[in-house]
């Protein structure tokens, strides 16, 4: 079991008791959709399919996908890194981010600019609070880099439900051709 006094796993270099493991317990807590995102990495890294789970919004019916969220919640996560984070007009918050991993021997990025809704829910106590859900994601156009990547760009034979849409949409292929 990791320790909730050990840095969060998010890179926010708070303790995890202080950062993530709160939203872990009530994800109304998260009050930015950088937080929920932030606690969503996190819980890939402690290996909490459950939090990942229940915070995908309703439409994208994540239950059923949960074999294929849990192969990637068992991911070997190296870092996160948050790139831009804000709330639209529209009520819809964005974060775009870069999070590390890696397969065997090699380090990969994944890089996408992740949308975000937020929602009533209905709590334990029958009290409407709001909550942050992931909707989805699309993938920013890859420009040369100013300094050295941490991880090359990820390429394999088969593509899995949240990587890039081999036909170059932007999208992830769930979404797209998936």
């Amino acid at each position: 079991m990791y320790p909730l006094d050990k840095a969060c796993p998010c890179g926010s270099q708070r303790p995890l008791r202080e950062c993530c493991h709160p939203i872990h317990e009530n994800a109304c807590l998260a009050e930015h959709p950088e937080q929920l995102m932030r606690a969503r990495y996190s819980a890939h890294v402690l290996g909490l399919v459950d939090f990942v789970v229940a915070t995908y919004h309703p439409s994208c019916e994540a239950e059923q996908h949960r074999e294929a969220i849990a192969e990637s919640v068992n991911t070997t996560w190296l870092g996160l890194d948050v790139l831009h984070s804000e709330i639209a007009d529209s009520g819809e918050g964005f974060v775009e981010f870069q999070a590390f991993y890696r397969d065997g021997q090699d380090e990969y990025c994944l890089h996408e600019r992740s949308r975000f809704l937020r929602e009533d829910v209905q709590s334990a106590s029958n009290m409407s609070q709001q909550q942050w859900f992931y909707i989805d994601g699309d993938y920013p156009q890859q420009h040369e880099p100013a300094t050295e990547p941490k991880a090359a760009p990820v390429v394999s034979d088969k593509v899995g439900r949240n990587d890039p849409c081999p036909c170059g949409s932007g999208k992830k292929f769930k979404k797209c051709c998936g």
